[in-house]
C-alpha cells in the first residue's frame, strides 16, 4: 500500500489517548449536536481518578504549570514507557490472527491495520481482496462527496413562481434531510412573497427532474430506505415506527415504513402549509416543470455537507448516503442516477489516488450486494481523511460512531471493554456480511486505521462481538 502522509496524533499519557479518541479529530470543528459534547464530558471524567462513564469530574485544584504533562507530544518523542514500546507487526499478528479466526466471522475474512501517520501496514490478511462492504461503503461515499463539493456545500429546496406568481413549482434539490420544520419555513417565505405580490390563489406543481433513472433501490421496497428522490420530507417515513436519534435536530433513525411517493407527499404537505397561511391551492399538486420565465421566490438550505456526512456515518443513514452519491454525480457532470453516481464516486476516489482495484460502487449506501471494497481501500480512505493536505475530508473521521457512546456503536461496547471511547468505527451489516472500519488510538499514542470484513457469517449476534474484540484489541 502506498504511504500516506497524515497528521500526527499522540498522547502524552494513556489518558490523553482517551481524550483523543473522544475527539480524535477535534480540529474538524466545535463540539456539537450532543454527540461530541458527550464524548468530551466522558473523556474529561475518565481523566480524573474515580471518574466513571458520563460522571462529572470532581472539583480539583490545578497542578502547578511546571508539573503539568504535555497535552500532545510529538509522535517521534515518546514521553512514557508505554509510548516508547511500539507494537511490531509480528506482535500485532500474534494478537489479531487468533481473533480473526473466530468462527463467528464466517468463512471469508479480510483485514487491514495501518499506522495513520506513516501509512505503514501493521497487519494485513487479504487486504487487497474486494469484499461486500455493506454500510462501510458510506466512508467512500462520504469522502467522494466532500472531495467534489467541499464541507460547506448546502443543498437547496426552492419554490419558483411564474411571472404572474399564480403558478408555483416546488423544486427538489436532493436534500434528504428536509423535515417538516424546513418545509414550514419554506411555506412561510413563499406565503410572504405571494402577499407582497397580492396573490392568494395558485396552482402548485413539483419538480423532481434533477434525479434521473429509477428511484427505487435495486433491493426493492424496504424499510431501510425510501425511493431515491430529489424531493422528500422526513426521508419518506410513515407513522411513528422509527427511532429518534437522540441528537437535537437530527431527525429519526432506524427502519420505518416508507412512502412509495415521497415527492408527491412532500408537495401535498407543502400545499397544506400554504393553505394554513392564507394561500389557496386551486388543485391537487401535480408533477411538472417550472413555467417559462419562472423565478425563485423562496428557498431553504440543508445543513452543511460536513454535518450531513457526520449524520450519515454516525447513524448509517441510507437515504442521506444515496443523496450524497447523487450530489457527487451532479458536481462532476455525471447523471444523478445509480449508474452516474457510481461513475462519479469512482472518479473522485481516483483523484484522491486511492487503491481502487476491484472496487465497485453500485450504490452509495451499501445495501447493494454488488458493492465491492477491500480492507486496504477502507484504511487508505481513513488515512486520507486525516491527511492535512485534505482538510475537507475531516468529517469522515468526526462522523464515525464512538464505541459505547454514539450511533451504531452506542450499545456494542460496555464500560469494561478496552475499546469503549477509543474505537471510532463505521459498522456494516447485511445478512451474512458483517464489517467494521475506523480508527483507534493505540496505547503508545499512535492513531491506527483498521478495517475488518467478514463474509458468509453465521449470524449478526456472533459476528459483531467478534469484530468488536478485534478493534478493542488495538486499544489494549
Amino acid at each position: 500500500m502506498p504511504e500516506v502522509r497524515t497528521w500526527q496524533l499522540a498522547g502524552g499519557a494513556a489518558v490523553v489517548g482517551l481524550a483523543l479518541a473522544a475527539g480524535a479529530v477535534a480540529a474538524a470543528g466545535p463540539w456539537d449536536s450532543g454527540q461530541r459534547k458527550a464524548e468530551r464530558d466522558w473523556a474529561a471524567a475518565r481523566s480524573v481518578p474515580g471518574g466513571t462513564h458520563h460522571e462529572t469530574p470532581r472539583p480539583k485544584r490545578p497542578a502547578p504549570a511546571p508539573s503539568a504533562p504535555g497535552v500532545l507530544a510529538a509522535l517521534g518523542a515518546p514521553t512514557t514507557k508505554a509510548q516508547a514500546s511500539r507494537t511490531t507487526p509480528a506482535d500485532l499478528a500474534g494478537v489479531l490472527a487468533p481473533l480473526l479466526g473466530d468462527p463467528g466471522l464466517g468463512t471469508v475474512r479480510t483485514a487491514s491495520v495501518i499506522d495513520v501517520a506513516t501509512g505503514r501496514q501493521l497487519y494485513g490478511k487479504g487486504a487487497a481482496d474486494p469484499m461486500t462492504p455493506a454500510s462501510t461503503i458510506k466512508i467512500a461515499t462520504s469522502a467522494a462527496a466532500l472531495s467534489a463539493l467541499g464541507p460547506d456545500h448546502r443543498i437547496p429546496t426552492t419554490v419558483v413562481a411564474s411571472e404572474d406568481a399564480k403558478e408555483l413549482t416546488l423544486v427538489g434539490g436532493g436534500d434528504a434531510t428536509l423535515d417538516t420544520a424546513g418545509l414550514r419555513t419554506l411555506a412561510d417565505r413563499t406565503a410572504r412573497a405571494l402577499r407582497e405580490r397580492g396573490v392568494s390563489t395558485v396552482r402548485l406543481a413539483y419538480d423532481t427532474s434533477l434525479y434521473k433513472g429509477p428511484g427505487l433501490h435495486p433491493i426493492g421496497p424496504n424499510m431501510n430506505i425510501a425511493p431515491v428522490s430529489a424531493l422528500m420530507v422526513g426521508e419518506g417515513r410513515l407513522g411513528d415506527t422509527s427511532q429518534t436519534s437522540g441528537s437535537g435536530g437530527e431527525g429519526p433513525t432506524g427502519a420505518a415504513h416508507r412512502s412509495g411517493d415521497p415527492a408527491g407527499d412532500a408537495a401535498r404537505a407543502f400545499g397544506r402549509l400554504l393553505a394554513e397561511r392564507g394561500v389557496d391551492i386551486s388543485a391537487t399538486p401535480t408533477p411538472g416543470r417550472p413555467a417559462a420565465g419562472a423565478k425563485p421566490v423562496a428557498k431553504v438550505l440543508s445543513a452543511p455537507l460536513s454535518a450531513l456526512v457526520e449524520r450519515t456515518l454516525t447513524h448509517s443513514d441510507n437515504d442521506i448516503a444515496e443523496a450524497l452519491a447523487r450530489q457527487t454525480a451532479l458536481a462532476t457532470g455525471e447523471e444523478a442516477s445509480f449508474a452516474g453516481a457510481e461513475r462519479a464516486v469512482t472518479k473522485q476516489l481516483t483523484r484522491l489516488k486511492l487503491p481502487l482495484t476491484g472496487a465497485r460502487f453500485a450504490d452509495g449506501s451499501g445495501l447493494s450486494r454488488q458493492d465491492r471494497l477491500s480492507a486496504g481501500l477502507l484504511t487508505a480512505l481513513l488515512a486520507r481523511a486525516a491527511d492535512p493536505a485534505h482538510p475537507e475530508l475531516r468529517p469522515v473521521l468526526t462522523g464515525l460512531p464512538v464505541a459505547g457512546f454514539s450511533g451504531t456503536l452506542q450499545t456494542r461496547y460496555d464500560e469494561t471493554s478496552p475499546g469503549t471511547g477509543l474505537v471510532r468505527a463505521k459498522t456494516g451489516t447485511l445478512t451474512g456480511v458483517n464489517t467494521l472500519a475506523g480508527t483507534v488510538v493505540a496505547p503508545d499514542g499512535r492513531l491506527l486505521a483498521f478495517a475488518f470484513l467478514a463474509g458468509n457469517t453465521p449470524s449478526r449476534d456472533d459476528a459483531q462481538p467478534a469484530l468488536d474484540r478485534l478493534a478493542a484489541a488495538l486499544a489494549s
